[in-house]
């Protein structure tokens, strides 16, 4: 497989990898990718049906990364998930007249090694996108959507997870994460308005930012140059946000605040009260207000193993439905109940942004953005 794919055009995956599985000896192979709203697995063969990730077995397998069996028209139909990292793409369907350990381990290699082979192709292939959107992106949400990493990013030590809602219609919402040695970077933006203008200026801060940080800037100065450049090329806007840095290996958390809602502390089943709460700075963008001279402030605090950190917009707090707000305790009681019941962090997002949705009828008057950070070091080794 890894042989031939280098020679093959996208679309002509799928039967690559049905021969490839029958060459394991198994009856062959199909591929679904979860779409960009994750209610839907797509196969990637045209000609197969659509399935729901709530409500199948296949669903089952992508909502707990875990293998499951069914037995379809007198065959055996082994769901395996497709998993980059802590990021979920999918999963792979694999049929068989019979199942043992051996069959059963060359499913998970295919799978494996399928999930690099997707994630390398879909960095320069329009297809696989096309194939896991249900309806039409605006254009300033597909501005915006280039920018953003993939859902989840992580380590043994460190998950960081996220999702944002309305899919295809983005205003100036977004999130960012990424690993550097020990360092899990994250940060979560709000730009003012809902249109192309506010777009390019969440775009912009998520470029400095990452420009600054691969520059080893520390936080303070990755701010100042966000400010530089707001105010140079887009003066009459601004943008809210909280970047962090999460040392991976001590727990040490470093943040700052740009007039945004404050991070949450979720430790065991409870929310600490004003734990990550400090006093609030203006906007990025609008760094004139600070003073003469003055640089952002740089909070810094130590998380215990198994801590949550929360960031968040105020349209997932906000969200109504008439006169009734989702707000901030049922927001956090959904991620310790979920938490409690064992899912997974990807999972529980995936199930809360699910649910804002269902309580504002599907049509959010504006971003929601959630950020999950979850800190779950190994013990240390006693030999």
């Amino acid at each position: 497989m890894l042989a031939d794919v280098h020679a093959i055009v996208p679309y002509q995956l799928p039967g690559l990898v049905d021969r490839c599985a029958r060459a394991l000896g198994l009856s062959g192979a199909t591929i679904y990718m979860v779409d960009l709203q994750q209610r839907i697995l797509v196969p990637l063969d045209e000609q197969d049906d659509r399935m729901p990730v709530d409500d199948s077995t296949a669903g089952w397998a992508y909502r707990t990364v875990s293998v499951r069996l069914e037995e379809e028209l007198g065959e055996l139909v082994v769901w395996v998930p497709l998993v980059d990292g802590a990021e979920r793409l999918g999963v792979l369907g694999v049929r068989s007249a019979s199942m043992d350990a051996v069959r059963l381990r060359r499913c998970r290699l295919l799978a494996h090694t399928l999930s690099m082979v997707v994630t390398t192709k879909r960095t320069y292939s329009d297809w696989f996108v096309a194939r896991t959107r249900t309806r039409p992106m605006h254009a300033h949400t597909e501005m915006l959507r280039a920018f953003l990493p993939p859902r989840s990013i992580g380590t043994t030590s460190v998950i960081s997870t996220g999702v944002l809602e309305p899919a295809y219609d983005l205003g100036g919402d977004a999130f960012d994460h990424s690993l550097t040695r020990n360092t899990l970077h994250a940060g979560i933006f709000d730009s003012m308005g809902h249109n192309l203008a506010s777009g390019l200026t969440t775009a912009v801060a998520l470029a400095c930012c990452r420009n600054a940080r691969r520059s080893r800037a520390d936080l303070s100065e990755m701010l100042d140059s966000v400010d530089r450049a707001l105010a140079q090329w887009l003066p009459d806007q601004f943008c809210t946000g909280v970047v962090c840095q999460l040392d991976a290996d001590t727990g040490v958390l470093r943040w700052s605040n740009c007039g945004h809602p404050a991070p949450l502390l979720i430790r065991g089943q409870r929310v600490l009260e004003r734990a990550l709460d400090r006093p609030s700075e203006p906007p990025m963008g609008l760094h004139g207000l600070l003073g003469p001279g003055a640089a952002r402030a740089v909070h810094e605090t130590t998380l215990e193993p198994g801590d949550r950190v929360l960031l968040y917009t105020d349209g997932v707090t906000e969200a109504r439905r008439g006169g009734d707000e989702f707000g901030l305790e049922r927001f956090a009681d959904f991620i310790i109940r979920s938490a409690a019941a064992g899912e997974r962090p990807a999972e529980i997002l995936r199930l809360l942004i699910h649910d804002i949705l269902d309580h504002h009828n599907d049509r959010l008057t504006d971003d929601a953005t959630i950020l999950l950070i979850e800190w779950q070091p190994r013990p240390a080794s006693s030999g």
